[in-house]
């Protein structure tokens, strides 16, 4: 699996990265959601250069321009909640992509320990077509490794891109030893060093979706 972390290169991305980390720029959720969008309007801007393209001929007033334009447009997916914002970015670049939604959940028992709880799925036909798979947050990489194999059931796609805006090294870890398949690019904004034992990435930024979209009754 090739690994892109965009972070290390200097660029506006990164500015968007520290508005999100930022603990008194989190308390506005809009500004929050829309510092996502924009990190998932570049991301697209990037994979779409690794993407297909061909020669159309465009008429305009004055003449025919010969242009490179998209062969197909891809599938974008992401996990809910958290992954809307990231998605919506995705979509404002990729404007005719079709779109898949997953749900899952982190389940904890009596310990407090929990596991990945995969509830929903609902998506198009992926054979033959590029996935982009996104999910702000790349914790322990479980949430990921299961959006991606549950996708799987729906087709055999031409490559897959995983997005993350933020991940931890234990969980780039865990999605490169999970995921094998040789047409899978795993895309990231920024690698942190730790996890806390209920594994949210140090330091990270918090619960993306309370951020973006308000708090929620705890689910132990």
């Amino acid at each position: 699996m090739k690994v892109i972390i965009l972070g290390e290169s200097n660029s506006i991305f990164n500015q968007f990265i520290s508005e999100i980390r930022c603990e008194v720029i989190q308390k506005d959720p809009m500004r929050f959601r829309k510092n996502l969008q924009r990190l998932g309007e570049i991301f697209a801007y990037e994979i779409s250069k690794v993407m297909d393209y061909e020669t159309t001929d465009i008429k305009t007033p004055l003449g025919i321009a010969p242009v490179s334009t998209l062969v197909q447009h891809p599938v974008l997916a992401t996990i809910l909640r958290a992954g809307l914002p990231v998605q919506q970015g995705l979509l404002n670049i990729f404007d005719r992509a079709e779109n898949a939604f997953i749900s899952a959940y982190r389940k904890y028992d009596e310990a407090g320990e929990f596991h990945i709880e995969f509830e929903y799925l609902a998506s198009p036909s992926l054979d033959g077509k590029d996935l982009i798979l996104s999910d702000p947050m790349l914790a322990s990489g479980a949430s990921m490794e299961i959006g991606y194999h549950a996708l799987l059931q729906k087709g055999a796609p031409k490559h897959v891109h995983l997005v993350a805006v933020i991940a931890s090294a234990q969980g780039v870890a865990h999605v490169v030893k999970n995921i094998t398949a040789e047409n899978v690019t795993l895309w990231i904004g920024a690698v942190d060093p730790e996890m806390t034992p209920m594994s949210y990435i140090v330091p990270g930024l918090g619960d993306a979706g309370d951020l973006a979209f308000g708090a929620k009754i705890d689910s132990h």
